[in-house]
């Protein structure tokens, strides 16, 4: 089980420790913006998810951000005490360039090109960081972005996986990101220059397969790959997106649909900016703004609406006096949601947990073999081979060899007799 304070347990809409954008949950990121940060660690790429939600309300109006350093660190999910570790992801940051190829609002081509970061800083415990004012505008740009969820990015552990996945989730309304050039993807993750992932059998087993299957486990849309061949060469690929109806509890609200809602329109009408309308909808939910929002209407005239409602939600204003205590079948039916939402979430991280043991177990034996010679490992594998009994199992040892995984417990077997204690600690 997850530590009380470890990130796989934080709630950024609820946890008092999180105040203002912070709370959203969720990140706009430009596309421009995605498409350059291929070459991040996935501790970096988190890191500048979390800063840019931090910064987001006020990109445009403020040339400085802070965030306690601590905070920050609990959000990217690593020790807080580990200094070094966050001087690190800050510099590289800094040093990696972002470069944007786009269509402005006149249908003219603009490029451009920035450091991801202007410029990071620690002192006294905070984390001080800024932008580029040119990156700053087409981070805020609200015309072309992907909605990243924090809560499903603290789930990843690969930065292939994180990559992939803010690449497409911003086609989740068309259905596939569309044809992209092979050479085009392995720069979306980071490996272009790489001679080995020129080879496509090796981008295709160290890249996109474990990227897919870790967007398909851990997010909220599941992919698959196609491909088109130029000759006999893969020259293009495509991901067809899908959503993910088992991890559908870690979807939110889209903008788009907040804004189609009566109650934006009410707040609007009220003085309240687009920004802050989605953000006390995104924080207290629409039963409780519209509470409030009724109680600040019904005191007739008032001269700064917006700022009575904002205070109404913060200090309480206009609650009931007596609120009507609720019918046992609607305790009860809360109550079997949460038992159910809670053995969802409990089952979801047992098979994740099951997964990464295995894929651990897996490297392990990797390891054992390459520790072999050539006649030791010819040996071993007739060995196992003749110890199964299915042909289907014959078959897929035959194709897979020690990576198998349908025949994985016996492969773990048959190493831990092999070389006892080869899994302790795994």
């Amino acid at each position: 089980m997850p530590r009380p304070d470890s990130p796989d347990d934080l709630d950024f809409t609820a946890d008092p420790r999180f105040t203002g954008a912070m709370r959203r949950g969720s990140v706009k990121k430009n596309v421009a913006a995605i498409h350059v940060s291929g070459k991040l660690t996935l501790l970096q790429r988190k890191l500048s998810n979390v800063l840019l939600l931090n910064a987001y309300d006020t990109l445009l109006t403020q040339q400085r951000h802070q965030i306690d350093a601590r905070t920050l660190a609990l959000m990217i999910g690593y020790n807080s005490n580990d200094m070094d570790t966050l001087r690190d992801a800050l510099r590289g940051l800094a040093e990696t360039v972002a470069e944007w190829d786009m269509l402005d609002e006149k249908g003219r081509q603009e490029w451009g090109v920035s450091a991801l970061l202007s410029y990071a800083k620690l002192k006294a415990g905070v984390c001080e960081y800024a932008y580029s004012p040119a990156l700053a505008e087409k981070l805020y740009d609200p015309k072309v972005y992907a909605l990243i969820n924090l809560n499903i990015q603290r789930r990843f552990t690969s930065g292939h996986g994180l990559a992939l996945y803010e690449n497409c989730y911003r086609f989740i309304r068309t259905g596939s990101t569309g044809w992209w050039p092979i050479e085009t993807f392995r720069r979306l993750m980071g490996v272009e220059g790489s001679a080995y992932y020129e080879v496509f059998k090796q981008l295709n087993a160290k890249i996109i397969k474990p990227a897919v299957e870790e967007v398909n486990r851990t997010s909220n849309i599941r992919l698959t790959p196609e491909f088109r061949r130029m000759g006999r060469a893969v020259s293009e690929i495509r991901f067809l997106i899908e959503e993910n109806p088992q991890l559908a509890m870690f979807d939110i609200k889209g903008d788009d649909a907040v804004r189609e809602s009566p109650l934006y329109a009410r707040l609007v009408g009220q003085g309240v900016s687009d920004r802050l309308a989605r953000q006390w909808l995104a924080e207290h939910g629409e039963e409780v703004v519209a509470e409030k929002l009724s109680f600040v209407t019904g005191k007739g005239k008032v001269r700064n609406a917006a700022g009575y409602l904002r205070d109404a939600l913060a200090k309480g204003y206009g609650a009931p006096e007596k609120a009507p205590p609720p019918a046992p079948e609607a305790v009860a039916a809360v109550e079997r949601r949460r038992e159910a939402e809670a053995e969802a979430e409990a089952a979801l991280d047992q098979r994740i947990a099951e997964r990464d043991q295995r894929r651990r177990r897996f490297a392990a034996v990797e390891q054992a073999v390459s520790r072999r010679n050539p006649t030791q490992r010819d040996a071993d594998r007739r060995m196992f081979q003749s110890s199964l009994e299915d042909d289907l199992e014959r078959e897929d040892f035959r194709r897979f060899g020690w990576n198998s995984a349908l025949n994985a417990r016996a492969i773990f077997a048959f190493w831990d007799r092999m070389e006892p204690g080869l899994f302790d600690g795994l």
